[in-house]
């Protein structure tokens, strides 16, 4: 049996814990929170020991795996210390607040020979998976145009308040950060694609916000108490058209302020020959385009799907699979990598691609700034 901990128990901290329960051979032997009265809580409803000092954890040498899963703020210090206690590390994306933590994270990463992962899971969707296949295999012919988008309502209110809003605590970039991050991750990883230069226009509405006092978990409702005005400096929106090497185009908006939009991730690669699209919120479907026969809608089957994608899909058709799914898959891969004492660059996304993401969103935010193409940086 492996034994894990949990640094950051907050919705993703607990999403994280479900997964990695759901492995087998994985126990989830500690989670670390921020204070006392959040260790009781958690501990009771997790069922899993907690401590408020996540030094404890790096300090107990059973345990061969840290999952951070914190404000952004932390992820750099606690990676370093928990590679350096020899823990093999999946972090939350981004992987830190800029490229310069990230370089470093990668090199201390690299020279430990350790496994490290950054969590973009929505690789790990059976169509995701399916619509890399075909892109590899040709169906589509040579991509042309990526395009799509990554809505969100949760933070529409001025009322709504977490810490991404607080640049001290989540970074220059909020919006585009978060879950642009993931957007790009996901289609550079099914075409293949490499990003080169990008164009962005950046909108903060809401200057100021209401920060309640107490802590505001990620997704869940404001609730009136009482607050005061807290100034806002990262964006509630993001527009970014992008070139990629080789010739394609592409365009691509995120936004927390679209209201009736959950989690609204979606894309479509047109090519010479076809086009996929995907929509997070109806995960078991990808549409495939033609113009010269009827379109289809693919429905997720483990029969109708690519040896590949079929390996990501648990239940029989019909029998919907989706965000905590994705988790677990990702964890899979991850932990058979760990069994074997050895990191694998191309079976999960690796630190080195949380260090892309971020240059990504630096090149992004220099484009803003200076109101033209900016040239992204690969690592």
């Amino acid at each position: 049996m492996i034994k894990a901990a949990v640094i950051g128990c907050g919705f993703i901290g607990q999403a994280h814990v479900e997964a990695l329960r759901r492995l087998g051979d994985v126990e989830v032997a500690s989670v670390a929170v921020s204070c006392k009265e959040s260790a009781e809580r958690v501990s009771k409803s997790l069922c899993v020991p907690a401590v408020t000092d996540y030094r404890e954890i790096l300090a107990d040498e059973s345990i061969i795996s840290v999952h951070i899963c914190t404000p952004n703020n932390l992820h750099y210090k606690m990676a370093e210390e928990a590679l350096s206690a020899g823990k093999h590390v999946i972090c939350e994306k981004p992987l830190a607040m800029n490229s310069e933590e990230g370089r470093r994270m990668c090199k201390l990463a690299e020279e430990t020979g350790l496994v490290n992962a950054v969590c973009f899971n929505y690789r790990y969707y059976p169509m995701t998976a399916e619509a890399r296949g075909l892109v590899l295999k040709g169906d589509i012919g040579r991509t042309f145009l990526v395009h799509g988008s990554y809505l969100q309502d949760w933070l529409l209110y001025r009322g709504d308040y977490n810490w991404r809003l607080d640049v001290g605590a989540g970074g220059r970039m909020r919006a585009v950060g978060d879950i642009g991050s993931h957007w790009a991750d996901l289609v550079t990883r099914i075409t293949g694609l490499v990003l080169e230069t990008v164009c962005s226009d950046l909108g903060t509405f809401h200057k100021e916000r209401l920060k309640p006092a107490g802590i505001s978990p990620t997704f869940e409702k404001s609730k009136k108490s009482e607050a005061e005005p807290f100034p806002v400096e990262t964006e509630d929106y993001g527009g970014v058209l992008v070139r990629f090497k080789g010739g394609a185009r592409g365009i691509f908006y995120v936004s927390q302020v679209s209201a009736g939009r959950k989690n609204r991730l979606t894309f479509e690669i047109d090519g010479s020959l076809g086009s996929i699209a995907w929509n997070q919120e109806r995960p078991e479907e990808l549409f495939l385009g033609r113009r010269d026969g009827p379109n289809k809608v693919l429905l997720k089957s483990q029969e109708l799907l690519s040896e590949n994608a079929a390996k990501l899909a648990h239940y029989p058709g019909g029998h919907p699979e989706g965000y905590p799914d994705a988790f677990k898959n990702l964890f899979i891969s991850v932990y058979s990598a760990i069994r074997e004492g050895k990191h694998r660059e191309d079976d999960y996304p690796t630190f080195r691609n949380g260090l892309n993401s971020l240059l990504l969103g630096e090149a992004i935010l220099k484009s803003h700034e200076t109101g033209g193409w900016e040239e992204v940086e690969q690592s």
